[in-house]
């Protein structure tokens, strides 16, 4: 079973062509769930016309964030295999695909990350790939906390990465650098050399295009660390890690 997690906030403007992207490549026992953090425009009244049984939607009581919205979705979650979504992006019609078969080829693996086109508001493309002029992608801890190349809306991952990565920290930079960091002190991540989404880059994103001051950004390095370690002796005092899993490096 196949699990979707998205979260949305005020995207009536681009997410049935996410949802319609997405439910063509689903069984029918798989599912979508779809978290909204209190949109005031059409979004809810646009998923809710969607006739599908697979489409979970729930509702924040409040306006709680992304993470907190991500978190409650895979939360909810029941499949073996967990996808993050954004709600604005297009998924190409391979990739769940081509991430099971990964997944089913490699047992040892418990996180999927991908390439991605980078188009913009109209669709058109801006790059062929997300990761041209960033540098090759690397998954170790030391490599994550240098620089992140963990793109949220590429992952997918095991269900028992749920004990390990949830409750996300509220004072963690962003979801994917935490999700990347944590598999990375559990588990394996295997990284596809392939964009299987179309990654929408546009006025309204919730992640920020240009990168923070380096006071922010060592800010964010520390928060990342400390959350890190806490985690990690949380863990073992509950017999869920040990240190000779950790990846430092790729």
């Amino acid at each position: 079973m196949i699990s979707v997690c998205m979260a949305v906030y005020n995207g009536d403007k681009y997410v049935l062509q996410q949802i319609s992207s997405i439910l063509c490549q689903l069984n029918a026992g798989d599912e979508l769930i779809v978290i909204d953090d209190c949109s005031t425009d059409s979004t809810v009244s646009l998923i809710q016309s969607v006739p599908d049984p697979r489409i979970k939607l729930s509702r924040n009581p409040r306006n709680l964030g992304v993470f907190k919205s991500f978190e409650n979705a895979v939360n909810l979650s029941a499949g073996e295999i967990i996808f993050l979504s954004d709600q604005d992006d297009l998924w190409h019609k391979t990739k769940v695909a081509k991430i099971i078969s990964a997944f089913d080829l490699n047992s040892e693996v418990t996180m999927i990350a991908t390439d991605a086109t980078v188009i913009d508001g109209d669709g058109a493309v801006r790059s062929e790939s997300f990761f041209a002029g960033r540098g090759a992608f690397k998954a170790g801890l030391i490599d994550t906390i240098v620089k992140n190349k963990y793109l949220g809306c590429t992952l997918a991952f095991r269900k028992s990465l749920k004990d390990i990565l949830l409750p996300i920290p509220a004072d963690v930079p962003m979801h994917d650098i935490w999700f990347g960091a944590m598999n990375a002190t559990y588990g394996k991540t295997y990284f596809i050399d392939e964009p299987l989404i179309s990654y929408r880059r546009h006025a309204d994103n919730v992640s920020p295009e240009s990168s923070s001051n380096s006071r922010i950004q060592a800010y964010w390095r520390y928060l990342l660390v400390k959350n890190i370690l806490k985690r990690v002796y949380s863990l073992r005092g509950r017999g869920l890690f040990s240190f000779k899993k950790i990846t430092f490096l790729t």
